[in-house]
């Protein structure tokens, strides 16, 4: 039996866990130091680059775990590789992205009645209000915006409130706020209900959560200046300089600029003065150049003036044009060069070749438009020969360019009161064009001078039905129906102007005449008081308004408006008239003294006014300077029967020897006038009567006022309206203002409006820049 048993030698013995003690001399770390070729390999590249598989499995002296070695499995450890799952061991397919666990769930459902949805959804809702607001006004649709953005504000408001249940009120959107209600502010004053956006820019401005809410005064600078509220136009424009800082140098600029108009507006000068030679210092401009010489030249410094153009001129003009006359460099032999070639001769035959080219190219009607704008040129320097000659070159042109022509020439001569040239060029154009809009209107304009209303009023309608938006043909419809006394349809048209322009004084004068005419006072006073914020310095628009007033019996507010028209104009006989009746009524003579002076410096050669300053001195108890004065009379007129009539009077109760010369000098007058009385009952009514008139109506109305014998007289408020060399009255009737409407420093005579291919605007000063209101975007 222990045959078959064989023992091994112990040197033969395989121990299964052998050689798991042992290990690459590779890892021994401790010796790394002394390791030549380590160190090498550390210092150059070649022992930075990634070992191979088969060098790193065979510089290892460990085997990797599941390893099978020598057809022994190693046993595993505890710990798992990357990647390794006990699956991978039993032959499943490789799946990283876990696409064999099938499709994800379905997302959860969004709840709708959630607050915080409900706030995100009317946030959306603000925004895309607040953009179609800002579309709306960059079309003209001014109306629309102001609806969009009032809109936004309301849903603004309930979203701050939801904000305030569902949050803290730290959350709330500010910026979202500020988009709002700047916008809102933005809209009224586009929409022009000025206080509307004032307050809306006071609630941005005080409110210290906005940041760089400040520069909005500009804004409200702006405002106050359309409002010609130029103190507090001012003062907001001074806040927003001092809350911008002097890194915006071209904010600053304007502002400084807008302050500088607005001392001109009020005629402060000084102060306009410092602004502009302040601008012209730091960044000039050519706006700010010109307004400063004007104010120079308002205040007589002509030296100043001299130095503010110097410096005007130095201003670059920054067009291509000129651009090749500027010097590269400050060479002062280039510079003298150049400054001597910028108008010679060649530069001039430079000028006519190049419209001459043109007119020979494929670009003639741009040769033509050219011409036309010289006329224009022509017309802004007041050289009407030079524009009309022009304008006739076009007469054997094209069409177009003819009725464009002859357009204008018709809108010279009616100017002129030529009617006839003016019919004969405005049918040229219409003959030329039959849907221009601005020849049917001259044409219609020239046939409205000729008393055919009816006519007239056709070519308006024919222009309005080719383009609806012409304005002058629409005003003049209304004053056509006006003259055929059609006023419900006069004031139709007006009220229809009246919505396109909102602001024009000529429109809003001529709806409150209407409803004057209609006899209807309360209209024609509330439209009045609207002209009157438009043009709160217009002589003749308050002097209406004060003539209704007195009409109505409330005498205190028609001497408010009749004073206020005087000191704006003091030279309306008619405003000066009333305000010496008024103080005379009111027992104030000595009040009344100074109007009816300036009546007489006015008119001299009308004797009624000294005979009134002289009644007024005898009312006051100042005898010996109504008896001076008297004399004055008589010296000058010598034939007046009421001035004698009173110095006989007052000679006698002063006990003066003069007495019997006057006395005997008014019964010779007397007895004239008596023969001449004679002579017009006999049937010589024509120079007769004339001339009774002449000596004696232009004092007797003094004469019934002034009374002929007792202290106790009275004398009359209305005193006798007398011929007006400013007669701004139509022929029709004397109590119908002129429905032109024009300023007061000159008279017109109603007509309607011409129309022209261009317009032409003359300014004293440059346009004034009102600092660019900063718009939602």
């Amino acid at each position: 039996m222990m045959q078959n048993v064989h023992l091994a030698a112990e040197t033969d013995e395989d121990d299964l866990y052998s050689g798991y003690n042992d290990y690459n001399p590779t890892y021994d770390t401790e010796e790394l130091e002394n390791d030549t070729a380590f160190q090498q390999a550390v210092k150059t590249s070649h022992g930075r680059r990634p070992p191979s598989k088969t060098s790193l499995a065979s510089s290892m002296g460990r085997p990797m775990t599941g390893a099978i070695q020598d057809g022994v499995t190693r046993p595993m450890t505890a710990v798992r590789a990357a990647g390794f799952t006990k699956a991978a061991l039993r032959g499943s397919a490789f799946d990283p992205l876990g696409q064999s666990r099938g499709p994800a769930p379905p997302l959860e459902a969004r709840n709708e009645d959630s607050p915080e949805e409900k706030i995100r959804q009317l946030e959306k809702k603000v925004n895309e209000l607040v953009e179609e607001s800002c579309i709306a006004n960059s079309c003209g649709d001014l109306k629309l915006a102001l609806e969009k953005a009032k809109d936004a504000g309301r849903k603004e408001r309930v979203l701050v409130r939801q904000r305030e249940q569902v949050t803290s009120p730290e959350n709330i959107n500010l910026d979202l706020t500020y988009s709002v209600l700047f916008n809102l502010a933005s809209q009224y004053s586009a929409n022009e209900m000025y206080p509307e956006a004032l307050n809306t820019y006071q609630v941005i401005v005080k409110n210290k959560m906005f940041s760089n809410a400040g520069r909005l005064k500009v804004n409200m600078g702006n405002i106050y200046l359309k409002q010609r509220n130029y103190s507090k136009a001012i003062k907001f424009y001074r806040m927003a300089l001092d809350q911008i800082p002097s890194v915006h140098k071209e904010m600053r600029i304007k502002i400084m600029q807008n302050i500088g108009v607005t001392f001109i507006k009020t005629g402060q000068y000084s102060d306009a003065i410092n602004s502009f030679e302040h601008i012209m210092s730091v960044a000039p401009n050519l706006k700010a150049g010109f307004n400063l010489i004007l104010s120079y030249f308002a205040v007589g410094d002509q030296e100043k003036m001299k130095k503010a153009f110097q410096k005007l001129i130095a201003v670059p003009l920054e067009t291509e044009e000129d651009g090749k006359y500027i010097s590269p460099n400050d060479d002062p032999h280039t510079n003298l060069v150049i400054e001597a070639i910028k108008n010679d001769h060649l530069r001039q035959m430079e000028r006519e070749r190049c419209v001459e080219v043109v007119k020979a190219s494929q670009y003639v009607e741009l040769a033509n438009d050219l011409e036309i704008n010289k006329a224009i040129m022509y017309l802004r320097q007041k050289d009407f020969n030079q524009a009309v000659e022009t304008l006739k070159m076009f007469e054997k042109k094209d069409s177009s360019v003819k009725s464009a022509a002859a357009t204008n020439l018709s809108f010279l001569y009616y100017l002129e009161n030529e009617f006839a040239q003016a019919s004969s060029y405005a049918e040229l154009a219409v003959n030329s064009d039959r849907y221009n809009p601005s020849a049917l209107t001259n044409k219609g304009n020239t046939v409205f001078a000729n008393g055919d209303y009816e006519k007239a009023a056709e070519f308006y309608k024919e222009a309005l039905r080719n383009d609806s938006s012409c304005t002058e043909a629409l005003y003049n419809i209304g004053l056509t129906y006006k003259k055929l006394n059609r006023l419900d349809e006069a004031l139709d048209c007006f009220l229809k102007l009246h919505a396109i322009l909102r602001n024009s004084a000529q429109v809003l004068y001529q709806i409150a005449n209407i409803y004057e005419l209609m006899e209807d006072p309360n209209q024609a006073m509330e439209w009045l008081m609207q002209l009157i914020s438009v043009v709160p310095t217009d002589s003749r628009a308050l002097s209406k308004l004060g003539g209704l007033y007195d009409s109505e019996g409330d005498k205190s507010q028609a001497f408010q408006y009749y004073y206020e028209s005087y000191r704006y104009f003091p030279s309306n006989i008619e405003v000066i008239e009333w305000l010496g009746a008024y103080y005379i009524d009111t027992q104030f003579c000595e009040k009344a003294i100074q109007y009816f002076e300036r009546a007489s410096l006015i008119q001299p050669t009308q004797v009624k006014w000294q005979l009134m300053v002289a009644s007024c001195f005898r009312r006051s108890g100042n005898y010996q300077k109504a008896l001076d004065t008297y004399k004055d009379i008589h010296r000058k007129f010598p034939e007046n029967v009421e001035c004698l009539r009173f110095l006989v009077r007052l000679c006698t109760d002063i006990g003066l020897k003069e007495v019997q010369e006057y006395a005997t000098k008014l019964k010779r007058l007397e007895k004239m006038k008596e023969i001449r009385e004679q002579r017009t009952k006999s049937g010589r009514d024509g120079s007769g009567g004339l001339r009774g008139r002449r000596d004696g109506s232009a004092g007797s109305d003094g004469g019934q006022n002034c009374g002929a014998g007792s202290r106790g007289e009275r004398l009359s408020v209305q005193l006798r309206a007398l011929p007006r060399t400013e007669e701004p009255y139509d022929s029709s009737s004397n109590k119908e203002l002129d429905a032109s409407y024009v300023d007061p420093l000159g008279p017109q005579i109603e007509r309607p409006r011409t129309a022209t291919k261009k317009r032409v605007d003359e300014d004293d000063f440059a346009d004034e820049e009102l600092g660019d209101d900063l718009l939602p975007e």
